[in-house]
């Protein structure tokens, strides 16, 4: 009982550790920021968004609402941009200060905020929008202004990130769409006291920042601007001008019906009045550290589909490792004097008479390493006389041993690809453990982004040395090509992609366009501090360390490869092989999906499951590489090199394929900008991810072909 004891605490403590990475920490407890009784509370405008768009605009970009003043609210003038991280630009993000006058624990009934005159194409625009379903996101003590929702049983309450701008109804009498903007917002913000010293100082913090909103017409509104009753049904703010019929008939002279609008600038104007509401309330049912929980209440159901992917995932990789065992059992035993190998480990041939006048092959096995050893019937050995051939008795993968290392076709780009490759797997690491940590989380706007664009431009230095120590085992010379080509490769595609969208999205006029300013920066930051540190990473590996050294030497003809079963070559192999892993990954990636496609926010937050299926889907990886380059070393088939590859990208396809799908099932987004950036930065994910895990594959392939070859020589 006793020795059994260390043992049980020792897994409950694994078991437990295990459950405090699923659920990580995805909320920091620091930065808490106290407001006390009077004092001003910044409110902060974004951007409009849509899930049936990929387009964002800034919200003070929209004609209709009211534009900023420039006074100083809460120490801070209307209008003025707050600085963004790269993360918050990548992602659409135009955060300014607004003219809200908000102060902790002043409720305000109703407060005016301006009458804006909007034209008829400021109308069509907001008509737009209210169409496509977009919802504004403003920001309070970095919390998103949020529509609250209550479940059925009115048990659990969460927050969906967001406000709609207006909504859609019908005509009672001709069935047609009216289309109200909702003009009168409710802010509530729920307090409570905060900890520590502040809190005994009368501090309070901000645990939940909801928003409802309201369309009331101009008409109901008293001398002040604002609504005459707000708790009554009052007419809404509808987006309608109505038509000038003298410009009408001016326009259509010879015509008997005459539109009841069109878009024509006739100088007809529509003023919006807008006004707010602002309600503090108490609420200590919320730790400050718990008021992200709210957003993902609503997620909680899906805890058990995660446990799901996790228990798929086990068991395909399961099923894998069984077979890799097996694999490594028989080429143990392939080694060790069984299948076709003589008791002392070496291979056995055997002479027979040449027939039919047949000439002698040269055999290469001869003039190789030493790994032969060549005996005849009576056990020695003997001269081969030109009327003789050598027939082998084995076949299979020990056969390549004189072309298994020799360089890969178009080596000069291989090299390249894999230091990229490299980075990927130093960037991904990183982001996945910070995350589980806590440090990245959806608090931290845009930091997912930014800490993963520097995390791959440090890591330029281990993809230089790793490219071109590469390179040099390739026998390379010119290690500055190399270079550059490892610096902007792969590099350099990204970039040029990303530029050419860009171009159509500055065309719509939308904050998911890069800043000019942001471009060049992204170059800068390619050109000034990546190059240099995958200059210094690849003059390191090339001048002071050796090429990696293989088991076995290369002759100098190569041998011919057979005629190949449909299974192994490189597209059906990398197709059949890249399933396994995507059968690893699909359930978390709907989640994924969910969070970039469908919410907009980018609040994924359950990096813990991620982190978990990463791992198992990394390690089949590992396992699909060593089953199918063992297959086709068994083929006698020695191009290995970028298959290898090709086999540990291959799921990258099925990715693809799946996003396709996931297109046309869950979501509903219109018009052709917005499918190209779908589908575009869809395939750009896909290849980054090909990258990483073909990097994967040929590094398991690599290690394995070293390691069997090199047990043949030490045998």
């Amino acid at each position: 009982m006793r020795s059994g004891l260390p043992s049980r605490l020792c897994t409950l403590f694994a078991l437990s550790s295990v459950i405090s990475l699923i659920n990580a920490f995805y909320i920091p407890g620091f930065s808490i920021k106290s407001y006390f009784d009077n004092e001003p509370i910044p409110v902060r405008v974004n951007k409009v968004y849509s899930d049936r768009s990929q387009l964002q605009y800034a919200y003070y970009d929209l004609p209709f609402v009211c534009p900023p003043t420039g006074k100083k609210h809460a120490n801070h003038a209307s209008g003025r941009s707050i600085s963004l991280n790269l993360g918050e630009v990548l992602r659409g993000d135009r955060i300014m200060t607004s003219d809200y006058d908000v102060a902790m624990g002043q409720d305000q009934e109703c407060q005016y905020l301006c009458s804006h005159r909007t034209d008829r194409q400021a109308i069509k625009r907001a008509t737009e929008l209210i169409e496509e379903g977009y919802v504004a996101e403003w920001i309070v003590d970095n919390l998103p202004g949020a529509t609250s929702f209550v479940t059925v049983d009115r048990k659990h309450k969460y927050y969906a990130a967001g406000f709609k701008i207006g909504y859609r109804d019908f005509s009672p009498l001709t069935g047609k769409p009216k289309y109200y903007i909702n003009n009168h917002i409710t802010l509530v913000l729920r307090y409570r006291q905060a900890p520590g010293r502040a809190g005994r100082n009368g501090g309070k913090v901000i645990v939940g920042f909801e928003v409802y909103t309201k369309s009331i017409e101009a008409a109901h509104r008293d001398s002040t601007g604002c609504p005459q009753d707000l708790h009554s049904d009052l007419d809404g703010m509808e987006t309608y001008i109505a038509a000038n019929t003298t410009t009408l008939a001016s326009k259509y002279p010879s015509s008997s019906y005459l539109p009841e609008q069109d878009d024509t600038d006739d100088g007809s104007t529509l003023t919006i009045p807008y006004s707010y509401s602002v309600y503090f309330r108490e609420d200590d049912s919320i730790e400050w550290s718990k008021r992200w929980d709210l957003y993902f209440n609503n997620q909680e159901d899906s805890n058990v589909i995660h446990w799901l992917a996790i228990i798929n995932s086990l068991v395909i990789c399961s099923l894998l490792t069984v077979i890799v065992v097996m694999v490594i059992n028989r080429t143990y035993k392939q080694v060790h004097g069984k299948d076709g190998s003589n008791d002392d480990g070496k291979l056995l041939l055997k002479r027979r008479k040449p027939g039919n006048g047949a000439k002698s092959p040269r055999l290469r096995e001869k003039a190789a390493t030493g790994l032969l050893e060549q005996k005849g019937e009576g056990g020695r050995e003997d001269d081969w006389s030109s009327d003789e051939e050598l027939v082998e008795d084995i076949t299979g993968w020990k056969l390549l041993h004189g072309d298994i290392f020799r360089p890969p076709p178009y080596a000069a780009y291989f090299a390249p690809l894999i230091g990229s490759g490299m980075q990927l797997v130093f960037m991904a690491t990183g982001l996945l453990v910070l995350s589980c940590l806590g440090i990245l989380n959806p608090s931290f706007r845009g930091g997912f982004v930014s800490v993963g664009v520097g995390l791959f431009v440090f890591a330029g230095i281990i993809s230089g040395y790793f490219s071109s120590r590469l390179y040099k085992t390739f026998g390379g010379m010119n290690w500055r090509k190399n270079t550059l080509l490892t610096a902007l490769l792969f590099p350099g595609l990204l970039f040029t992609t990303i530029f050419i969208l860009n171009l159509f999205v500055w065309a719509q006029a939308s904050s998911t366009a890069l800043p000019f300013g942001t471009l060049v920066g992204l170059i800068a930051l390619m050109l000034l501090i990546q190059l240099p540190l995958v200059y210094i990473g690849s003059w390191y590996g090339f001048h002071h360390c050796h090429p990696y050294e293989h088991p076995t030497n290369t002759h100098s003809v190569a041998r011919p490869i057979p005629e190949q079963a449909w299974y192994t070559q490189s597209i059906y192999a990398a197709l059949i092989a890249g399933f396994v892993p995507f059968a690893v990954v699909f359930i978390e990636l709907l989640f994924v999906f969910r969070s970039l496609w469908q919410d907009k926010s980018g609040y994924y937050y359950v990096f813990g499951f991620l982190s978990i299926v990463s791992l198992v889907g990394i390690l089949t990886v590992v396992e699909v590489a060593i089953v199918a380059t063992y297959i086709m070393l068994c083929q006698e088939n020695h191009n290995w090199w970028w298959q290898s590859v090709f086999i540990g990208g291959g799921s990258s396809f099925w990715i693809f394929l799946y996003c396709i799908v996931f297109y046309y099932t869950k979501l509903n987004i219109h018009g052709f900008i917005s499918g190209l950036l779908f589908f575009s930065y869809s395939f750009l994910a896909c290849t980054v991810y090909g990258l990483l895990t073909g990097t994967v594959g040929f590094l398991t392939a690599y290690a394995f072909v070293r390691r069997i070859y090199g047990a043949i020589k030490a045998d």
